[in-house]
């Protein structure tokens, strides 16, 4: 059977992954972003804790998608088999590209534009989210961009745990040894990775020549 074959005769199975698999990027992508964005706020005014902060990101970063699954397993709370487990790896693998670029778009900032912000006589607090925020935005998306794209290749990992998603086929045509089923999941991922990429891009292109 090719692959378009099996498409068509297990489309309802597909499609319904491919919104499990969706639910799954969007929750951990919304989570990062609530995590990311602030605490690279935070590093602007607390410089001492900026290489800490992009350390630990890093090191998650380096932790092989389905060995960190296994980790977090048996933790309490953030642990256990399907979509909890998922979202909390899915999270820890998106916040090092959303924490740097909010980082360094907050700091990559003309100092004349802030010595002006200052000698009109505002304050840290109004600078940073008055001039340095606005002026980072692109960045902050560019960084959410990356960190998307990553999310949802790596959240097809999620089935070993129970999570469902896309890589249901995937690791269902590893243990047939069937190419159809594997791309069955593979290629509405690729599809889902190249839309967001497009829309987040388009995005990113407006908000810079704005």
């Amino acid at each position: 059977m090719s692959v378009w074959q099996f498409i068509s005769s297990h489309h309802g199975e597909i499609l319904a992954a491919t919104r499990e698999h969706l639910i799954l990027v969007l929750i951990s992508m919304a989570m990062a972003a609530a995590i990311g964005v602030p605490l690279g706020l935070a590093l602007v005014s607390r410089p001492r804790l900026r290489s800490a902060a992009l350390a630990v990101a890093s090191v998650f970063q380096t932790i092989p998608s389905l060995a960190l699954f296994g980790f977090l397993i048996p933790l309490p709370f953030l642990g256990g088999i399907g979509t909890r487990t998922a979202i909390v790896a899915l999270v820890l693998y998106a916040l090092l590209p959303i924490l740097r670029n909010t980082y360094v778009g907050l700091t990559n900032i003309d100092p004349a534009i802030l010595e002006a912000a200052e000698a009109m006589g505002m304050t840290e607090n109004q600078i940073l989210f008055r001039v340095r925020l606005p002026l980072a935005t692109s960045f902050i998306l560019a960084g959410i961009r990356t960190a998307t794209v990553i999310t949802i290749g790596v959240a097809t990992i999620a089935a070993a745990i129970g999570a469902g998603g896309l890589g249901t086929f995937i690791f269902r045509g590893v243990a047939m040894v069937s190419d159809a089923v594997i791309l069955a999941g593979a290629i509405p991922a690729a599809m889902l990775a190249l839309l967001a990429d497009f829309l987040l891009g388009l995005l990113e292109r407006r908000l810079r020549v704005a």
